[in-house]
């Protein structure tokens, strides 16, 4: 995601704002002056913005909660740390991966990543997070699937910040597969958000609406739509290699290398999926791994 140049910022409730962007930033007030941020943008130029717009508007920093440690969520965790020295929350594993930014790429290449792969995209500037805790206003809930330890807040005034549970259906539209760590568990996120009831939902990268269950429709046929490609796709033993072909071709997908990694590693997770769940069975031959649909 690109970051916009301009930055929105909007009310929602008594205590709760956002700034609109292509990664929505989550501001709860804990008083007139003193507010959480919810994920500071995708880096040092996003985080420098939201620092900007805090200021006009007379709002001081006093922690920060990172819903997942993906770069586009705490790339301008450093900078507002350096500045205000607010404290930054993540959950499990997620504090890891901020902590130690290299693991991202690290994590999705499956070995020591190239140069290319150390970007900005992948890999944000180390900042210091910790586990977090209850924190006034504000209850955190687990939002599993997209990546390892996601977590969605709800503010007091029944605004909930959704991460990248959803995505929209024009990004679903153009690139057809976005990230997901856990099939199982992204699948049961979805079904979690069907019941949850609230004045705004707000996810990561799509619009603040007061009704989801649409696009939790459009982002479970999509993931169902995929499953059934790759039953299809290995009705006759494939490779992973021969699997990621197919798909790019039948998506039309143009890739660069950050893009390969992230769809090679989803497509691998949607496997993994179909085989816990007896559908598609894994055997070698002649030293290479294939995957073949059990009929």
């Amino acid at each position: 995601y690109r970051l916009e140049v301009f930055m929105e910022l909007i009310k929602v409730g008594e205590k709760t704002l956002y700034i609109k962007n292509n990664t929505n930033i989550g501001i709860y007030k804990v008083n007139d002056n003193d507010v959480f941020l919810i994920d500071t943008g995708n880096d040092k130029e996003a985080g420098r913005k939201i620092l900007k717009i805090l200021k006009e508007n007379n709002l001081n920093v006093i922690g920060i909660i990172n819903t997942h440690s993906n770069a586009d969520h705490v790339g301008g965790n450093k900078i507002i740390q350096d500045r205000t020295n607010a404290l930054i929350y993540s959950c499990g594993i997620e504090t890891c991966f901020i902590n130690y930014p290299i693991l991202e790429p690290s994590f999705l290449y499956g070995g020591y990543p190239f140069k290319a792969l150390q970007n900005k995209f992948l890999m944000a500037k180390e900042s210091n997070s910790i586990n977090i805790k209850d924190l006034e206003g504000l209850e955190y809930f687990k939002l599993k699937g997209h990546f390892f330890d996601m977590i969605g807040i709800k503010t007091s005034d029944d605004v909930y910040f959704l991460g990248d549970s959803l995505f929209s259906e024009e990004v679903i539209n153009k690139y057809h597969i976005f990230f997901i760590y856990d099939v199982k568990a992204y699948l049961e996120t979805l079904n979690f958000l069907s019941t949850l009831k609230g004045t705004v939902f707000i996810p990561s990268h799509v619009e603040a609406t007061n009704n989801i269950k649409n696009l939790i429709e459009i982002n479970r046929n999509k993931i169902n739509e995929i499953i059934n490609n790759l039953l299809s796709i290995c009705k006759v033993g494939k490779t992973l290699e021969n699997i990621l072909e197919e798909i790019f071709v039948h998506y039309k997908l143009l890739l660069n290398e950050t893009q390969y990694f992230l769809i090679e590693s989803t497509i691998k997770s949607y496997l993994s999926y179909l085989i816990d769940e007896n559908k598609i069975e894994y055997y070698f031959n002649e030293n290479k791994l294939y995957f073949r649909t059990i009929l």
